[in-house]
């Protein structure tokens, strides 16, 4: 069970203490005083991760004086946009935001144009944002431990949707079914929007979804919200309960991090870090990422590499045990 856990006291520890990490000189001298940078977004527009984008773009800027485009290059389960950044001259100009299809996009597809290691330099992880268990209100259950004794009795009758396959909401789903010992239909969509729709309509039965998309509809009544998928209570939204206190062992997130093109020289990725780290202690920002259930990280290059590294071994038994594959 160890391997499906994430050291979050390692990517959480010290986000202040880092404010003390001299800048290189040769990053604050030239970069990136006059130049137009760009924070490639390989989703589209409003998803959590553009929303993110934005925030630290905005953040950034204004620090550095300096005007930062968020360009969203959706498409391929993110592998356009990283493409592209991969590609990129690395000076500083271009960087991306990424999730955990950085790490799983090289086991679901048969090939990559870009390799998420060699081709990509670590800058830091932004935040943590807990995925949300939520149910149509028809379904016949009252909680977590109701769902498993349904979908225990009912195999292959449940639906879950996701937000495409090898996302973080489509592998909740497949982890739940390995660690519960459950059989359930995924039903991939472009994303979480029309999935919750269609959840809301009854026409399928749940979701692991993005907990910032889900939260509003669940408050509302219009779905319902059985538990959260981290280990620990979220601060946000108190009032779910882990799904590990009923599946011990499941512990996932949905992660956002930034990442630059290989060979981007070290005093400008020690400089976004840095600042990028610094800009997550702002009161204001950190109110307007509660607004989205995300916890703040800030996390070294070092890691985050280390985190990616792990994110893969994990996601990648999993994918090639039960065979998902994209296209």
């Amino acid at each position: 069970m160890t391997m499906m856990t994430i050291d979050r006291r390692a990517l959480l520890g010290g986000l202040g203490a880092s404010l003390a990490v001299p800048r290189a000189g040769s990053a604050q001298s030239n970069w990136p005083q006059g130049r137009t940078l760009r924070l490639v977004v390989p989703f589209p527009p409003a998803g959590a991760t553009d929303v993110l984008a934005r925030l630290v773009a905005d953040k950034l800027g204004h620090a550095w004086g300096t005007n930062i485009v968020v360009e969203n290059k959706p498409g391929a389960g993110g592998n356009i946009g990283s493409d592209a950044v991969a590609k990129a001259e690395p000076n500083g100009d271009t960087f991306l935001i990424a999730s955990v299809g950085m790490a799983t996009n090289q086991y679901l597809y048969a090939k990559l144009s870009y390799d998420p290691v060699k081709d990509f330099a670590p800058i830091t992880m932004i935040a943590l944002v807990p995925n949300l268990l939520i149910v149509n209100n028809q379904l016949p259950v009252k909680n977590t431990a109701e769902l498993i004794a349904y979908a225990k009795a009912n195999p292959g009758k449940l639906t879950y949707g996701s937000s495409g396959i090898g996302t973080s909401v489509h592998l909740c789903g497949e982890l739940f079914q390995k660690l519960t010992g459950t059989k359930m239909v995924h039903v991939p969509y472009r994303g979480t929007a029309q999935a919750t729709q269609d959840l809301i309509a009854g026409r399928i039965d749940l979701i692991f979804d993005n907990i910032t998309q889900a939260l509003p509809h669940v408050r509302a009544g219009s779905i319902r919200g059985f538990g959260i998928t981290t280990a620990k209570r979220a601060p946000t939204a108190p009032d779910f309960a882990p799904i590990a206190e009923t599946v011990p062992g499941f512990d996932v997130s949905s992660w956002f991090a930034l990442f630059a093109p290989a060979k981007t020289p070290p005093a400008v990725i020690e400089k976004i870090h840095t600042d990028t780290k610094a800009g997550l202690t702002d009161p204001v920002l950190r109110g307007k990422m509660d607004a989205l259930a995300a916890e703040p990280v800030g996390n070294t290059p070092a890691e985050l590499g280390a985190f990616l590294q792990s994110e893969m071994q994990k996601w990648g038994e999993l994918i090639r045990e039960v065979g998902a594959k994209a296209e």
